[in-house]
């Protein structure tokens, strides 16, 4: 028998609390490396274990949540670089917020990302983050073409709502902060809570589809193009 198995609970709690920090020290030192000369080392290593301890507040299986809260930290980090660089060439950012990132939202930022092929940067977070995406969800999106692997539900954080240059709420929108400068829309797409149908799904998704390709078109039109941004010539 695995000699972690014949350990008490306690002791392999604890031996698994061990083993996420010490990914979490390397994941640290990474982003730190990669983030040299833009970020504090203090900065960068506080976010990775502030990323973990949010995802840790509602995670019901932590096998992974190690890795998946440096994935969480590392966009973070990436927000945070736009938000203190931004101008009018920057690329949009748009972010969804939905009860629990675990259905709505997700499609949505899934959706945009796919129409857009990066002339737009989308996330999705929620007010509480739940514990995994909506399989049905995945299964619609997948029957589009579009990629899921690696999506997570996440909570709202001020950086990725200081970086969206558009931030998009389903549900309740109390609790979201938009600093000057962000468009703010609420859309009013019907939820999924457990047990809804397949059918159901795929007319949410359907509604969510349409609203993204208007807000890309949206975005397309206000967003200048490069060479109306380019300095005129002299001469």
């Amino acid at each position: 028998m695995d000699q972690q198995m014949d350990q008490p609970t306690e002791q392999r709690a604890e031996s698994a609390q061990e083993l996420d920090t010490r990914v979490l020290q390397r994941t640290a030192e990474h982003l730190i490396e990669h983030w040299a000369g833009v970020f504090a080392p203090e900065l960068v290593e506080r976010m990775v274990f502030e990323s973990y301890a949010a995802l840790a507040c509602t995670a019901k299986v932590r096998t992974y949540l190690a890795p998946l809260a440096g994935h969480f930290a590392a966009d973070r980090l990436t927000a945070l670089a736009h938000t203190r660089t931004r101008d009018q060439t920057s690329v949009p950012q748009v972010l969804f917020v939905d009860e629990e990132d675990t259905s709505r939202s997700q499609i949505a930022a899934a959706l945009l990302i796919h129409y857009a092929r990066g002339a737009v940067v989308a996330r999705s977070a929620g007010f509480t983050a739940g514990d995994a995406v909506d399989p049905l969800v995945l299964e619609k999106l997948a029957d589009r073409g579009i990629t899921t692997e690696g999506v997570y539900p996440k909570p709202v954080t001020d950086d990725v709502v200081r970086a969206a240059d558009h931030v998009i709420t389903f549900g309740a929108s109390d609790g979201i902060h938009v600093h000057p400068g962000t468009a703010q829309e609420h859309w009013t797409v019907g939820g999924l809570p457990p047990g809804t149908t397949p059918e159901r799904v795929g007319e949410v998704v359907e509604a969510i589809d349409t609203r993204v390709k208007e807000l890309l078109e949206q975005i397309r039109t206000a967003t200048p193009s490069p060479a109306a941004t380019a300095s005129p010539r002299t001469g």
